[in-house]
C-alpha cells in the first residue's frame, strides 16, 4: 500500500473538503456521524481502484479524486446498514455507528451517504457511469436478499455462494474499476478488462473476508470472529467442508446451524470441522484462483503503463493476504 500512500492521502483530503462543504447545510449530528464513520479507519480500497484504473487507462484529470469518493461513501453506507442487520457492536476496532449513535441515526446516515454517492457519480461521471453505479447498488441489495434466503438453506453449492457475493461485494468493486476506466477514456477492450479484473478481485476479496471471520485476529480485524456462524451464514469454507464430509458429519453440522442458540456456542466445533475437512485450505485456493483470473485481465495494457499495472497487481495481492 506504500506505492499509493499519496493517493490515499488525496482521497482523504477530498472527503474532508466535501464534508466541510456539506457541514454548512447539514445537521451537526449527521456531520458528526459521517466523520465518525468515514475517518475511523479503512484502506480506501475502492476509491483507490477507481483512481488507478483511470490513470492506467490514460486519464490525467484531477477530478478523478472527487469522483472516487463516491465509492467510499457507498461502501460506508452499506457497512452502516450491515451492522444493523448483523447486530454488530464493533467495526474497525471501535463501536459500530449503530452502537454509538443508535439504529435510526445509522439508517439515516447510511441513506445520506448513498444519496450523496449517486449525486457525485451522476455529476462527474455522466449517465453511463451512473447506470453502472446504480446497477452495482441494486446488486448489493439483491445479494443481501440472496444471502438471507441462503441462510435458510444449509445445503448450498458454490454456485449459490458466488451468486450472493457477486451482488454483495464483487459488482461494486467491478463498478469502481470500470467507472475509473470510463473516466480515463479507456477503449472498449480495456474497459471490459478492468471490469473483469474488478469482478474477480471482488470474489477473492470476499472469500478472504469470510476466512477472516473464522481465522482473523480481533485486534487486527476490529471485529469478533464467528459473526457469520452466529448469523447462520453459509460461507465458502463451510460449504466446501460440508462437501467433503460424510453424511453423519453433515447432519451434525446442519443440526448445529439450524438452532441459533447452539450456533452461538459451537464456534470451535464448527471451526475444527472445517479444518478437518480442508474447508479453509480449499477456500484459500479458490481465492487465489480468483486473484489469478483478475490479474490475467491486465495483460491488455501496454508495458508503458507498468507502474499502474504493478499497483493493481499489488492491490490484488493485498486483497489476498490481508489480515483485516
Amino acid at each position: 500500500m506504500q506505492l499509493v500512500q499519496a493517493d490515499i492521502e488525496r482521497i482523504d483530503s477530498t472527503m474532508l473538503d466535501d464534508l466541510e462543504k456539506l457541514a454548512e447545510k447539514l445537521d451537526g449530528r449527521l456531520v458528526e456521524i459521517l466523520r465518525y464513520g468515514l475517518f475511523g479507519g479503512g484502506k480506501r480500497f475502492r476509491p483507490l481502484l477507481t483512481v488507478i484504473s483511470s490513470r492506467l487507462s490514460g486519464g490525467s484529470s484531477e477530478e478523478i479524486y472527487n469522483l472516487s469518493i463516491a465509492f467510499e461513501y457507498l461502501h460506508l453506507a452499506t457497512l452502516f446498514h450491515d451492522d444493523i442487520i448483523d447486530r454488530a457492536e464493533t467495526r474497525r476496532g471501535k463501536p459500530s455507528v449503530c452502537k454509538a449513535y443508535g439504529i435510526a441515526a445509522a439508517i439515516l446516515a447510511g441513506d445520506f451517504l448513498h444519496s450523496r454517492s449517486m449525486e457525485v457519480i451522476g455529476r462527474l461521471g455522466g449517465e453511463q457511469a451512473l447506470e453502472i453505479f446504480c446497477g452495482a447498488t441494486e446488486a448489493i441489495v439483491d445479494g443481501e436478499f440472496v444471502q438471507l434466503r441462503n441462510a435458510e438453506n444449509f445445503n448450498q453449492s458454490e454456485a449459490d455462494y458466488f451468486r450472493a457475493i457477486e451482488g454483495k461485494t464483487a459488482l461494486l468493486i467491478s463498478a469502481a474499476t470500470e467507472i475509473g476506466a470510463l473516466f480515463g477514456e479507456a477503449d472498449r477492450k480495456q474497459q471490459q478488462a478492468l471490469r473483469e479484473y474488478g469482478r474477480n478481485l471482488g470474489y477473492g476479496f470476499q472469500i478472504v473476508d469470510d476466512l477472516l471471520d473464522y481465522r482473523g485476529e480481533e485486534s487486527a480485524t476490529g471485529k469478533s470472529t464467528g459473526n457469520d456462524l452466529c448469523e447462520g451464514k453459509m460461507t465458502l469454507p463451510l460449504i466446501l467442508a460440508l462437501e467433503q464430509a460424510d453424511q453423519s458429519g453433515r447432519d451434525t453440522i446442519i443440526e448445529i446451524l439450524a438452532d441459533p442458540e447452539t450456533r452461538s456456542k459451537s464456534f470451535h466445533s464448527v471451526y475444527n470441522f472445517i479444518e478437518r475437512h480442508e474447508g479453509f485450505s480449499r477456500a484459500e485456493s479458490r481465492a487465489q484462483r480468483c486473484i489469478e483470473d483478475a490479474l490475467c485481465n491486465l495483460r491488455v495494457f501496454p508495458a508503458s503503463r507498468d507502474k499502474d499495472i504493478r499497483i493493481l497487481q499489488g492491490l490484488a495481492q493485498y486483497a489476498l493476504q490481508r489480515k483485516k
